[in-house]
């Protein structure tokens, strides 16, 4: 089945996305962890990526757990730390599509403020064909309705469509759909995926 559009998760995929890690740097694992069991830090952002205001989801969450207000507060102060670097590797793959004049879309969970943030970090996201962000349509993956959006909105049948994301659980969801899916781990995996499918040949891949 001929591909006619690339869909790209960005979380982890085309940035970094690991707030344990800027947390472990901050306050060390063993506390880290301890403020991540007694509050669901993750629930709240997902919160925001279903289109709630950044800002005011995260302080409001300080308030709730003083006993971690300021470390909570960082989870908005500091959200460029938690979302970085870029993968270049990818990044690349993302252009030498675009310079052979295949479509690109992107599919991401976001939200509305952390992506006008990534936006002024990460110009390459100003780069694709279309982009379907979560938080403007108010809807997450892997809820079948942003899938169907991306369908009738693009005009590309779900056969016709190729996806990579780093959850198991969004890249079902796709391919539920009949999507063409690619679970991402590496770079040169979603490399040679690409090849496989004739939409890039060896001397343009990364």
């Amino acid at each position: 089945m001929t591909i006619e559009a690339v869909v790209l998760d960005i979380g982890n995929v085309l940035i970094e996305w690991q707030p344990e890690r800027y947390y472990d740097r901050l306050m060390g694992e063993e506390r880290r962890r301890k403020m991540f069991a007694e509050i669901d830090l993750h629930d709240m952002n997902d919160r925001v990526d279903r289109g709630e205001d950044f800002r005011s989801t995260v302080y409001e969450a300080a308030v709730q757990n003083p006993d971690w207000h300021d470390e909570v507060r960082h989870w908005h102060d500091h959200w460029i730390d938690l979302a970085s670097p870029e993968i270049p590797e990818s990044v690349a793959l993302l252009r030498a599509l675009r310079a052979r004049g295949v479509p690109v879309f992107a599919l991401s969970n976001f939200g509305i403020g952390t992506f006008e943030i990534a936006e002024e970090a990460y110009p390459f996201l100003g780069e694709f064909d279309r982009r379907f962000i979560s938080g403007h349509m108010g809807v997450t993956k892997p809820d079948a309705e942003i899938y169907a959006r991306l369908e009738a909105e693009s005009g590309v049948a779900p056969e016709r469509l190729l996806f990579t994301d780093d959850r198991e659980e969004n890249i079902a969801a796709a391919a539920a759909r009949g999507w063409q899916v690619h679970l991402f781990e590496r770079p040169e995996a979603w490399e040679r995926c690409l090849i496989s499918h004739g939409l890039l040949p060896e001397r343009d891949a990364a």
